[in-house]
């Protein structure tokens, strides 16, 4: 009996222990929670209040064409490869507008996320008295207010992304702060950006409330620097390159195989001529530091239904990168550049067919129009 009453009597001692030791460490929680609170009021205050951060994403996410864009994509983070058609100039844009009311100086201020939307200002006065203030009281205070960079893009999909008969598509994209102007119309990019509508006004002289039109807030970019780097090939396929080059026809069969659809003794010349502009010369450079490019250039002249037209054609969809135009559709001016004017009235830089060839082979039909 008095072995069980001392045992009874030892077994609250644990439990004291166990309190013990859970309280404190609730309080080693509580005390590294205040550091941290303190730490980042420290930050905060070493800070300027106009210092903002910008992080640029990056990442591994699948890419996704431009004319596959549809509701399902909204506020979702995409990875777009195109072409940089048309820049805007830089704007600033109103990311913290500070608000004073007129009547008892109460102060305001409105964060604005959406960089192509309006903030209504508040009808009525926010401070401690608002009847006596009135309705819109309040006006803004430029000087007080915070201002970023932003400029607006047009995103268009690549040629050799294009099915054949369709005419290219396009997405509007957002820039801001340190991303403008890092890249210049007729650059090969892949964005990382948020799809998101804004509501598009419409024009003078049209009817309706205006619709809603898809662009992109760009929140990370990288460079193409080569698209034909994208293209790769299998093992199998390479040893297959390999024993191709060894053959001793090699020329007639690699010229034979460029439109074999058409067929005629005068088309021999013309195939073998294209065959050579698909590979392309050697790049020299002479002593005296001239450089001589190794592009081939091929000028076609014939009577019609020469199939000069399916020749281009066919050049087009071979080449890694080949952009089909026609001189009827497009000036001299449209070729290169042009000069396009939007519904602000401000006029920005579109590339042309030769712009969006860069490294490849632009195909210019009916070229004496």
């Amino acid at each position: 009996m008095q072995q069980a009453q001392s045992n009874t009597e030892a077994n609250p001692l644990p439990e004291e222990e166990d309190d013990q030791s859970t309280s404190s460490g609730a309080e080693q929680r509580r005390e590294a929670a205040t550091r941290q609170r303190a730490m980042a009021t420290a930050l905060a205050n070493t800070l300027p209040t106009s210092t903002s951060i910008q992080i640029l994403l990056t990442g591994n996410l699948t890419p996704t064409p431009l004319r596959s864009l549809t509701a399902s994509h909204m506020n979702r983070l995409l990875l777009l490869p195109g072409i940089l058609i048309s820049t805007s100039r830089i704007r600033s844009r109103a990311s913290y507008v500070s608000l004073r009311c007129s009547r008892c100086s109460h102060t305001h201020s409105i964060h604005i996320a959406n960089p192509y939307t309006s903030t209504p200002l508040p009808k009525k006065c926010l401070g401690p008295n608002p009847a006596e203030c009135g309705l819109m009281p309040y006006v803004m205070l430029p000087d007080e207010s915070r201002y970023v960079d932003q400029q607006s893009w047009k995103l268009q999909e690549c040629p050799e992304a294009v099915p054949t008969g369709e005419m290219p598509r396009s997405v509007v994209l957002c820039a801001e702060r340190n991303l403008v102007d890092v890249a210049p119309p007729g650059t090969r990019i892949t964005v990382v950006g948020i799809a998101s509508l804004f509501h598009n006004l419409p024009g003078a002289g049209s009817k309706g409330s205006g619709v809603k039109t898809i662009y992109l807030r760009v929140v990370g970019l990288a460079r193409n620097s080569n698209a034909t780097n994208a293209i790769q090939f299998t093992p199998r396929e390479e040893e297959s390159f390999h024993r191709l080059s060894k053959h001793p026809n090699l020329y007639h069969i690699l010229s034979s195989s460029v439109a074999p659809s058409i067929s005629g003794s005068y088309t021999v010349d013309i195939k073998k001529s294209l065959m050579c502009q698909l590979f392309g010369g050697s790049l020299k450079r002479l002593p005296d530091r001239m450089r001589l490019r190794g592009d081939i250039h091929v000028l076609l002249m014939g009577d019609p239904s020469t199939a000069k037209s399916q020749f281009l054609k066919f050049i087009e969809r071979v080449a890694p990168i080949g952009v089909y135009t026609s001189g009827k559709g497009s000036s001299a001016a449209g070729l290169t550049a042009s000069v396009i004017r939007d519904k602000s009235g401000e006029f920005y830089l579109e590339g042309g067919a030769m712009v969006l060839a860069d490294g490849g082979c632009v195909c210019i039909d009916e070229f004496d129009k």
